[in-house]
């Protein structure tokens, strides 16, 4: 059975369904199914994405890199992956259920979002990362779509989720390959230049009207995660002490308005996505799902976060 330095990177189960009692399919990616279940041992809601060994023929390294990954991870605002059991021909792994809905579909849900809600929903982003790489651990494909907040509260905290493309890095290394999701790649990736932590793309503008209502401070965080020169760029520390995060710049106005429609322009759902009517548990779950990411590089979107979310510029499971 694969193992890491820890221990087994999974346990055998003779049936999954004697631990847990499954309740509905929440989602489907091209090899994987995401199950709504509660663990009869502590009858907790989980969920749980039962990935088909036969799929996973020749990419048993990735997996095996995403488990003990997860495996490392414990930050409160990171999915935790609880269990991996092998069961018959299948693999499923057991994680938390954040059921309060993806970021964008959150932010336009809303009627009232500002400055404020945005430095602090960063901060915690921001924070993850910086605890990520102090790992040495790269997420490599941070966006939007994997960002989940934990609860419908109306005060939940944010959740990074899907380390399907996830690296552990040598502290001497420089990272090379071309992965991520390509509308959030970096100049230096999509080149296939050698790259290290801090990546974000460089061209951006801030229209007019939609950021005509939005601080100077913001605006100068931004350029600073903007940064072309990535020896100049913004680091996750440093932008944890910037004013915009750390002190009290972030203004109280309702933009609720101009960022909604820049979501809604910048980032529309696919047709499939659009015309699927469902609850955001739904919605968020078909991401949570995923796994099956296609690329990614890693603060493009630790830091690229607070340009969405402050209404970016240019225009987050197991």
């Amino acid at each position: 059975m694969p193992g890491t330095v820890e221990g087994p990177i999974w346990k055998q189960a003779e049936n999954i369904r004697d631990i847990y009692d499954f309740r509905d399919v929440l989602g489907t990616g091209a090899f994987s199914e995401v199950i709504l279940a509660e663990d009869k041992r502590t009858q907790k809601l989980v969920a749980i994405k039962c990935i088909a060994k036969k799929a996973l023929e020749g990419k048993e390294g990735s997996m095996e890199n995403e488990i003990a990954v997860l495996h490392k991870i414990k930050h409160p605002n990171i999915v935790a992956l609880d269990d991996i059991y092998e069961s018959g021909g299948h693999l499923s792994s057991s994680c938390s259920w954040c059921r309060g809905g993806e970021l964008f579909d959150r932010i336009v849900e809303k009627g009232f979002y500002t400055e404020r809600d945005a430095s602090r929903l960063i901060f915690q982003v921001l924070d993850a990362v910086k605890y990520l790489h102090d790992l040495g651990i790269v997420h490599r494909d941070l966006k939007p779509e994997n960002l989940l907040y934990y609860s419908l509260d109306e005060d939940s905290k944010i959740m990074i989720s899907d380390f399907g493309l996830s690296k552990m890095e040598d502290p001497s290394s420089v990272l090379s390959t071309a992965c991520g999701t390509p509308g959030y790649v970096a100049p230096e990736v999509l080149a296939q230049k050698p790259y290290s932590k801090a990546i974000l793309k460089a061209e951006y503008e801030f229209d007019s009207p939609y950021w005509d209502d939005i601080s100077d401070s913001a605006k100068d965080f931004i350029r600073h995660l903007m940064e072309k020169d990535p020896e100049k760029r913004f680091t996750c520390e440093q932008a944890l002490q910037h004013p915009w995060i750390a002190g009290d710049t972030a203004l109280d106005k309702n933009i609720h308005q101009s960022v909604s429609e820049q979501i809604k322009k910048n980032f529309a759902k696919s047709k499939w996505k659009q015309a699927f009517n469902a609850t955001a548990v739904v919605r968020h779950m078909r991401k949570l799902q995923l796994g099956t990411s296609q690329d990614g590089r890693d603060r493009r979107r630790a830091t690229g976060a607070a340009d969405i979310s402050s209404r970016g510029a240019g225009g987050c499971c197991c």
